[in-house]
């Protein structure tokens, strides 16, 4: 799967000249040339990497990277400033505000390509972490006031989603119990509920397992999430 990018800025040549050059390296690639739409669309779609310049219109590189960090999907994706300053007031600001690297304008082929090569570990440690893949199995749920029994619709390497709440709501905790295809072992990882729906499926986030449960998560989600 190809890894998927946000390129914002408000020089249409820019984003053309950057996406020429990311196509046909296998990258799917967003543009956006107002910072507005794109701090909409970090709040509903999943990306992989997001490209920011420093000075827009609206928002600003800075204010764009503060709605990517507080947004529920990107929260935790790489972000890279595409700016024109290098002092050191500017980055100190950039890293407070959440920014992972910096490509310095004007812009070559062969500075893009060192960055995305910096960028591709990091990009691609995102698409595993959040990437929810298919599991139906069944999830003992242990909570402070009940236990119940679910199954599981989906798993991630940072949660699963559950097809049954069983009365659990955010944000309590919830110690699981499950198994993975081909593991004979029992995973008990301690959760927290974070979102529950209409359909009363419940979706939690792990937030204490083992270094042998999660090398188990991990084997799994990366046997379909490839570079």
């Amino acid at each position: 799967m190809a890894l998927k990018m946000m390129l914002v800025d408000d020089e249409p040549g820019l984003l053309r000249f950057l996406c020429e050059l990311m196509l046909p390296a296998g990258y799917e690639v967003a543009l956006f040339s107002d910072s507005q739409e794109a701090a909409a669309r970090v709040d509903r779609e999943k990306f992989d990497a997001v490209f920011v310049d420093a000075q827009m219109p609206h928002l600003d590189g800075f204010q764009l990277t503060r709605r990517i960090r507080a947004s529920r999907s990107n929260s935790r994706v790489p972000v890279v400033m595409l700016t024109a300053w290098d002092d050191a007031e500017t980055m100190r600001k950039a890293f407070k505000e959440g920014i992972t690297f910096f490509l310095g304008k004007p812009i070559t082929p062969k500075k893009l390509q060192g960055l995305l090569k910096a960028l591709h570990g990091p990009a691609l440690r995102e698409r595993r972490r959040y990437a929810r893949l298919p599991l139906r199995t069944a999830v003992s749920c242990k909570s402070a006031r009940k236990d119940f029994q679910s199954k599981s619709l989906n798993i991630s390497a940072s949660g699963m989603l559950l097809e049954r709440a069983g009365g659990i709501a955010p944000p309590e905790a919830v110690e699981l119990g499950f198994s993975l295809p081909d593991t004979a072992r029992t995973l008990v990882p301690h959760a927290r509920a974070v979102r529950t729906d209409p359909a009363e499926r419940l979706a939690v986030t792990f937030t204490e397992v083992t270094p042998d449960d999660q090398a188990h998560i991990q084997e799994y989600v990366t046997k379909v999430v490839k570079a």
